[in-house]
């Protein structure tokens, strides 16, 4: 959840060498089988168009159809700048034409049911299709009251805008609209979630409106963890940048939050309340309805899958990608999301096409801003091992603790080319 993007300029790039390397080396179209397989796609964020898009370039013969309940996508990354007052809400926005181009038949349906023994989908609509390999990409759904009073209607008061949309908007104009020394708090999950740096990227791009346009105000973060993703990097970027503006209190502080008083915004902790004036909820999270429903989740509300094929563990025949999947070392991101994405494709046209998969190599990265000229990241890059995604030791990083102006203005615009650089792969 990033920044505005800028112009594109010569360090766009769709991808980093480890997933470029295997789409360089599959043969692409696969050698024929006969006749064309059907393959499902059951949601068009960043994982489920990668996929649906790259399965058609792997093996054009495939039939390959989305359903997708809505006609337009709007993008978690770099809603945050737009939270933070640094661009329109139109940025974040994407349509389907990109990838109805690529020959992928577009549904623009909610699917309701799976039937993994006859291999069928069902919609809102009444709509059923075949396939011979159904690819989940549904995203994340909140667990609604694991924090006493916050559910669905609580979040109109206090949203959470951890799905882009309107929500973004809400706590957008909440901030606006707040008294000049008010406070506003954010309350981040216990791992996993979406995006796990993504509260503290919010939380900066937020102090940096507050403290351009209401210096007197306060940001709190009541968070559920003892530490967070990039850490070391923001808190030293939000002592140089913000001094006493934000206030992080780790769950060791005040306990985890507990409850909420919507109409009196109280966040209730262990240990005290807060009364406040924008509260940024973001409640724990598992995978989407439809992946429990279909019996692909576990005990944990995430869906564990097949290192190498993405295939899951409890239902054959399905691939699960993106948030909704227990991904071993790779985090809930966009990026892992759209790497994901391309190398399920090529494993499912080897499938489909008799061919044995190929384990390889994954990565991510992960940009920041905390101000509209300082990004900071985070990189890995993962193995297929037997039975989990690992984490290769060594390989990725984060940005330098100490740095000169610089190179947090280059990786800065990093963040923007890559923002313009997945959104044009994947939708347009």
């Amino acid at each position: 959840m990033s920044a505005v993007p800028s112009k594109p300029n010569r360090r766009r790039f769709l991808a980093t060498a480890a997933t470029a390397a295997l789409l360089a080396g599959m043969p692409a179209p696969l050698k024929a089988s006969g006749t064309s397989a059907k393959v499902v796609v059951i949601g068009g964020g960043y994982a489920g168009a990668t996929v649906a898009r790259f399965l058609r370039a792997a093996d054009p013969r495939i039939d390959v159809t989305l359903i997708e309940p809505n006609r337009a996508f709007y993008s978690c990354p770099f809603s945050n700048a737009v939270i933070g007052g640094l661009g329109p809400f139109s940025v974040l926005r994407f349509g389907y034409d990109g990838v109805e181009a690529t020959g992928v038949r577009l549904v623009f349906e909610k699917a309701t049911r799976v039937d993994p023994a006859a291999k069928t989908v069902r919609t809102e609509g009444g709509l059923e299709f075949s396939y011979d390999r159904l690819i989940m990409a549904p995203g994340i759904e909140f667990i609604w009251n694991a924090i006493k009073g916050y559910d669905e209607a609580a979040s109109e008061v206090l949203p959470h805008a951890w799905k882009a949309g309107p929500q973004t908007l809400l706590l957008r104009k909440q901030i606006e609209a707040m008294p000049d020394d008010g406070v506003v708090a954010i309350a981040p999950p216990t791992n996993p979630f979406r995006c796990p740096p993504g509260p503290y990227e919010r939380a900066s791009l937020i102090a940096h409106y507050l403290k351009a346009h209401k210096p007197r105000a306060k940001l709190l973060i009541l968070d559920a963890k003892e530490y967070f993703s990039k850490e070391i990097l923001f808190r030293r970027a939000w002592k140089e940048l913000y001094g006493d503006l934000i206030e992080w209190h780790s769950v060791l502080d005040f306990g985890p939050l507990v409850a909420v008083k919507p109409k009196e915004k109280v966040l209730v902790t262990e240990e005290r309340e807060f009364r406040v004036d924008v509260a940024n909820i973001i409640p724990p999270q598992r995978a989407a309805g439809i992946a429990q429903d279909t019996g692909l989740a576990d005990a944990t509300g995430w869906c564990p899958i097949d290192a190498v094929t993405f295939e899951s563990r409890l239902q054959p025949g399905i691939h699960v990608l993106g948030d909704a999947s227990i991904a071993g070392a790779m985090p809930k991101s966009a990026f892992s999301a759209n790497a994901q994405g391309k190398v399920c494709a090529v494993q499912v046209a080897r499938l489909l096409n008799g061919e044995e998969p190929i384990p390889t190599k994954l990565d991510n990265v992960c940009y920041s801003l905390v101000a509209p000229d300082y990004g900071i990241s985070i990189a890995g890059v993962y193995r297929q091992g037997a039975d989990m995604i690992e984490a290769i030791e060594g390989a990725g990083g984060i940005s330098p603790i100490r740095a000169p102006a610089k190179v947090r203005r280059l990786e800065a615009g990093y963040a923007k080319d890559w923002f313009q650089s997945i959104t044009g792969q994947v939708f347009g």
